[in-house]
């Protein structure tokens, strides 16, 4: 096959500011550079230059007249939506622009080449200055991932939400992008522009793997990745919808199983045991300097990824989870693990208040219920403190990990190459039973 080109979204705006760097030209054969605002006025697309303003009837697309040297800049770029790390910063990319209106919105979508697509990914998930082992690894899981997207057709929303009168299970897919194939955020992978990607580290990686994918028989794998799996990573079918992936299953991350803790974590007493212990891993380290060579800067103010603990008050409990949920549960009482992941993750959790309890799933939608952001992850356990008249007055979670656990774990694996370990060992340590191909 070619080499695909992809349409990321970047922005959905009532208005779009950009500045363009070198000139670009519409279908119209206008030439815009320099600062253009994009605005919806009366049903139509009106591109707004210095000397210019082009109204389109239908979508707009700006093409570069030389896509390696022009870029465009993003003023108020947003990162981490809804995560904890959530910021605004400025953000340069390459390639064509296409914009589009829905509902009033305008929605902002860079058409790019695969490969350019992917150094700017492998430099945003980590840093730019990782282990080239790692890097390479990166480029070949977060292809993977790319064109396993782009061929799977869209998913039926509903099957990702189910709600019951006392019971909400949903997860949440990376094919649900209706208008781009995928959009540039840690919902599908981080696509934070072009600065990064033009290390030569990030160059030799992304050429020494060009096209290459990680298959299982004939397919190309859907390869999950998250930061840190705590020590063990997590079955696909825990996290999203209940159809097991061979590549994804549970695995210690660590040259061997350690021989004082179950296989399985699923089960209370043995995940109470891994959780609050600190087993050997890859992930679980303190190297200062692997650290801040691997992390970019906002990901490095989380220190405590392996293992960290969160301390509420009844009172910010209950009103955190009044907020996410829109449910009045009155004090809260409990927090109940119903079903657990191989990796300890909590995926159906039973809340129960002196109003009323409610069950609530998978394990994002755990996270989100239980922070004004997210959760580090889902594997926690609970202690209640200060307990009157069966009410808790505090509450402390001490978790394992940094999402989903499902696939790559992006801090033991950037811990193996510089453990001396290629990207080949690190791809088949995390994806059981995967192969190794070249589509282009």
């Amino acid at each position: 096959m070619p080499e695909p080109k992809i349409e990321v979204g970047l922005v959905t705006e009532r208005k779009i500011d950009l500045l363009l760097i070198g000139d670009y030209k519409s279908g119209k054969s206008d030439t815009f550079t320099g600062n253009i605002s994009i605005e919806f006025v009366n049903g139509r697309i009106e591109v707004i230059g210095k000397k210019n303003r082009v109204p389109f009837l239908k979508n707009v697309e700006l093409v570069p007249d030389d896509e390696f040297a022009n870029s465009f800049i993003v003023e108020n770029f947003e990162l981490g939506k809804d995560f904890h790390w959530q910021q605004k910063k400025r953000a340069r990319f390459r390639g064509r622009i296409k914009i589009i209106a829905k509902e009033n919105n305008l929605i902002l979508i860079n058409v790019i080449r695969a490969e350019e697509y992917l150094r700017s990914v492998i430099s945003s998930e980590m840093s730019a200055r990782s282990p080239i082992e790692f890097l390479k690894a990166h480029a070949i899981i977060s292809r993977s991932w790319l064109i396993s997207q782009m061929i799977t057709p869209v998913k039926d929303k509903s099957i990702s939400n189910i709600r019951t009168e006392n019971e909400l299970v949903k997860w949440y897919d990376n094919r649900e992008h209706e208008d781009f194939d995928i959009c540039a955020d840690d919902h599908c992978q981080r696509y934070h522009g072009i600065p990064n990607a033009s290390f030569d580290r990030v160059n030799r990686a992304i050429e020494e793997t060009e096209g290459i994918v990680l298959i299982d028989g004939e397919n190309i794998c859907d390869a999950r990745y998250s930061k840190c799996c705590g020590g063990r990573s997590e079955a696909y079918e825990t996290v999203w919808d209940n159809n097991p992936k061979p590549y994804l299953k549970p695995i210690y991350d660590y040259k061997y199983s350690p021989d004082d803790f179950e296989d399985d974590l699923s089960n209370e007493i043995a995940a109470r045991k891994w959780i609050t212990a600190n087993p050997v891993s890859f992930c679980n380290t303190h190297d200062e300097e692997l650290l801040t060579d691997i992390l970019v800067d906002f990901d490095y103010e989380t220190i405590d990824f392996f293992r960290w603990n969160v301390h509420y008050t009844q009172d910010q409990l209950k009103e955190i989870i009044w907020v996410k949920s829109g449910i009045d549960f009155g004090e809260i009482i409990d927090l109940k693990p119903l079903e657990r992941g191989s990796s300890g993750r909590i995926t159906r959790l039973e809340i129960t208040g002196t109003e009323r309890s409610f069950i609530v799933g998978k394990e994002l939608e755990i996270r989100k219920w239980l922070s004004k952001s997210h959760l580090l992850s889902s594997a926690f356990v609970v202690n209640k403190r200060k307990v009157k008249n069966n009410i808790p007055q505090e509450f402390e979670l001490l978790g394992a990990g940094w999402g989903h656990g499902v696939g790559l774990c992006q801090i033991g694996a950037a811990a193996m190459a510089k453990q001396g370990y290629y990207f080949d060992e690190i791809l088949l340590h995390y994806y059981t039973g995967a192969n190794l191909k070249k589509i282009y």
